[in-house]
Parts: C-alpha cells; sequence; structure tokens
C-alpha cells in the first residue's frame, strides 16, 4: 500500500510493476461473484477501511498505479486530504473486493471493472449513483458516449437500478493495430486506412507472400471483433435488441457478419488457421504482434499501447484504424468502447463525501491530460487534448465520433456460445447457421 500525507511530503518513487490485463470488455471474470452474500451487508456499517481518516482507493490495475500515485501525491498537497492506494492487481482485485464486502471493511473508493463483473456489488450498494451529481458541470465535462455506455439502462439485464455509478478517465476503443515496418515491405501505406474489408484482405495476402502472419485476433475478443462488423449491418437499436433477446440471432444482418470469419479463415489470412483461447489468449497474440513480431495486424484494445510501453518499448512504429467497413455495409460501422478506466465511490463510508471530490478531480480534464499520457489512453473529457494522445492510437482517437451506443452487454452465456462459435468457423467444425442456431438457443434459454 501507498500512502500520500499533506503538502510537503514527497511520496515515494511510483514504478510500474506491469500492466494490467483487464479490460472494459472481458466479462468472464465477474461470473463467480456471489450476489447473494454481497446484498446481506447492512447500510448503517460505515464500510471504510480506512475508518474516516484517509481516503482508501483499492485499485486494480498495475498499468494505471504510477500516473494513479502521482495524482494522488499532487492531490494531497493541493488539498490536504491525505489518499492510500492500495495496489490489489488485476489477479486478486475481485477476489478481494468480495471478501471485503463480506466482512462490511470495503474501501472509500475502488476501481470500476467490467459491468458484469460490478453489477452484484451495484444491486448491493455499496457504489454511488452518481447519476445527480453528473446533471451538472461535472458531467457536462464528460463525451456523451462516455457516459450514456457507463449507465445502466432501466432494462438491464443485470438487474441494477437504473443509474451510473462510475466515473472514467480513459476512453478504450478495439480495432486493427498494423506494423508499419511490415506493410511498408509489402509495398502498402500503414498510414492509409483500408477503405473496405476486401481491401484489408488484399493487404493481408500481401503480407502473407513475404511469409509474414498476415492477421491474427484473440478468443477473448473474437465477440468484440463480431460485434464491432455487426454494425455495418444494424444500428445501436437493432443490436441492442438481440442482446435483450427482443430480436432473433437468426438474421440476415447477423449472418452477413459471421460470414467475415469465413471470409478471412477462406483466404488463409489468419496466423496459423487458428485464433489462441485460454486466459492468455490476448498476452500470446499481443506478444506475436510487439515482440516477436510474426504478425503484421491484430485486432485489440487501446490498452495493447501500454502492453507496449511496458514489454516492448522499443517498439513503436505501429499504427492503428477502425475495423475497415463491410463492402456491402447498410449502415455506417462503429467502434465498440465504453468505460475504461475509472473508479466507484463506496456511499457507506464515512470518507464519501471526500471520495467523491476526489473522484471528480481525478476526471477533470487537466488530469485527465495526465492520465492520458501515463496509461496511456483517450480521455474521457470534452477538453482534454487529444494531443496527448499516443500516435499509435491516433487512427482510433480520431474516429471517437463513431462509437456504438449500445448499453446491454452481451449475455454471458450467450457470450461464451459465440466465441465458442467463432473458433468452430474458423477451424470449419461448424456452419454460420448452425452458430447462429446455438446463439439463438442460447439466448432463449438465458
Amino acid at each position: 500500500m501507498t500512502r500520500f500525507h499533506t503538502a510537503g511530503s514527497s511520496g515515494p518513487t511510483a514504478t510500474s510493476t506491469g500492466l494490467s490485463r483487464r479490460r472494459f470488455l472481458l466479462g468472464a471474470a465477474g461470473t463467480g461473484l456471489a450476489a447473494a452474500s454481497l446484498a446481506g451487508c447492512g447500510s448503517s456499517d460505515s464500510g471504510s477501511s480506512s475508518g474516516g481518516k484517509e481516503i482508501v482507493f483499492m485499485n486494480q490495475s498495475r498499468g494505471q498505479a504510477p500516473t494513479l500515485k502521482k495524482l494522488a501525491q499532487q492531490y494531497t498537497k493541493q488539498t490536504g486530504v491525505e489518499i492510500r492506494i492500495d495496489d490489489v492487481g488485476p489477479s486478486d482485485f475481485l477476489t478481494k473486493l468480495q471478501s471485503s464486502s463480506q466482512s462490511r471493511n470495503m474501501p472509500d473508493m475502488y476501481s470500476a471493472v467490467e459491468g458484469r463483473a460490478m453489477a452484484p456489488y451495484y444491486r448491493a450498494g455499496w457504489a454511488m449513483d452518481l447519476t445527480d451529481e453528473l446533471k451538472g458541470s461535472w458531467g457536462e465535462s464528460f463525451r456523451p458516449a462516455t457516459l450514456k455506455l457507463t449507465t445502466f439502462a432501466a432494462d438491464n439485464p443485470q438487474h441494477v437500478k437504473p443509474g451510473t455509478y462510475s466515473a472514467h478517465w480513459d476512453t478504450p476503443a478495439l480495432g486493427v493495430f498494423v506494423n508499419a515496418a511490415m506493410y511498408k515491405s509489402a509495398g502498402l501505406d500503414p498510414d492509409q486506412a483500408p477503405a473496405s474489408m476486401s481491401e484489408f484482405i488484399d493487404q493481408l495476402r500481401k503480407i502473407k507472400e513475404m511469409n509474414k502472419g498476415p492477421f491474427w485476433f484473440a478468443t477473448s475478443l473474437s465477440n468484440q471483433l463480431i460485434q464491432s462488423y455487426g454494425s455495418n449491418y444494424m444500428s445501436d437499436e437493432e443490436l441492442n435488441a438481440t442482446f435483450l433477446g427482443k430480436s432473433s440471432w437468426k438474421s440476415e444482418a447477423w449472418r452477413k457478419t459471421l460470414q467475415l470469419v469465413v471470409d478471412l479463415r477462406d483466404a488463409g489470412v489468419i496466423y496459423n488457421g487458428s485464433i489462441p483461447s485460454g486466459t492468455g489468449d490476448s498476452p500470446n497474440v499481443e506478444k506475436a504482434f510487439l515482440n516477436t513480431r510474426g504478425v503484421a495486424a491484430i485486432f485489440d484494445g487501446s490498452a495493447v499501447v501500454g502492453v507496449a510501453r511496458t514489454t516492448a518499448p522499443d517498439f513503436t512504429d505501429f499504427r492503428s484504424f477502425p475495423l475497415p467497413k463491410a463492402d456491402d455495409a447498410t449502415q455506417p460501422p462503429r467502434m465498440v468502447s465504453g468505460g475504461g478506466k475509472g473508479a466507484v465511490v463506496n456511499p457507506r463510508s464515512k470518507n464519501a463525501a471526500k471520495a467523491l471530490e476526489f473522484l471528480k478531480w481525478l476526471t477533470a480534464p487537466d488530469q485527465q491530460k495526465v492520465w492520458s499520457e501515463g496509461i496511456p489512453g483517450i480521455p474521457t473529457a470534452r477538453a482534454a487534448s487529444l494531443k496527448t494522445v499516443p500516435p499509435q492510437l491516433e487512427g482510433l482517437a480520431a474516429n471517437l465520433s463513431d462509437v456504438q451506443l449500445v448499453q446491454t452487454p452481451i449475455l454471458e452465456k450467450v457470450n461464451t456460445e459465440l466465441k465458442k462459435g467463432i473458433q468452430a468457423l474458423v477451424i470449419k467444425e461448424r456452419s454460420v447457421d448452425q452458430v447462429l442456431g446455438d446463439l439463438d438457443a442460447a439466448q432463449k434459454s438465458a
């Protein structure tokens, strides 16, 4: 743990111990939480491990730890409010958070991770509803898409009371990252995003002719690849309706969407003819791209730039762009985004009011510039300059106006079936229609 005391204290020197592998889009980590045990905690308890003497922030992300400590120290010097950072790390965060809730010894603040994982805490009253606070100038400082994507709607399948329970300083975005040197060697321009999916596949064929891996993506991100491509054929409302179970997966729009996997497979541009799975699937893809550099293009999230700084600091010559448009698109394609790194305030804490003020300060435009340089990432504040965005993210940041506003995540059971189905398509075990039938059955039984 790290403490930052009153003005004059220099505090310890923060060093990175590795980047968190958690992304806003990965939901499996939260499925084992015992919601019933969380709901049993009484609201009469202070729920604060600090006893009201200081603000305790339980931090999940090692990647953001140095910047968080730097800002906490600055806040203490400015206000005299003591901050204690409890660096739990990604592997133990949810376990410790559950244990803390059961012992009624919750921190004043804690990291906001993926919505499915946080839902039990929100339902149990361990998160302040920020809806009213965000109606004023604080809410106006964020990009509207960030607020919508981090708000639980009235019909959310997690059964959380409608509201906004977290505030974020990082905008995740998913798209394609390409090795600039490999592209140039193949006679391609890495600074010019392909105009269509067929053009992108043609580029990948040229990469393959150089005996390099053309394109790769992790099973854990395959659902986001499909959701991104689905926006070529469906509006946000139509995507949302499918995830709510109001529309069938067995539609022509979803058939065209899943055909992408078949087209990539049949073109022979999926590296090794398979996609990695398991807990290390994303790191395996990123290692192939960043470290061994045997793959020219990957589908990944904006957090990959932080991974590069940590694991391959000498490799900076890569670019990003949104997933290319379908040749027969009927809708403007839109990136998948949401709420990235952020925090939740424990309303039962004696320090709740102070913690809320600290959260507002952490998400202010001036601090967001520090966040975007330190994580690194794309700020959520309207006024935060995108000049602080790393050049590797400029292609995604330039398209922030074209993000999906889909508030309902895919149900976990359906999500699991979708990832299994995409793997089966890649290795020709199932057809598109069979996978769509499996998804529809999973949705109806969920």
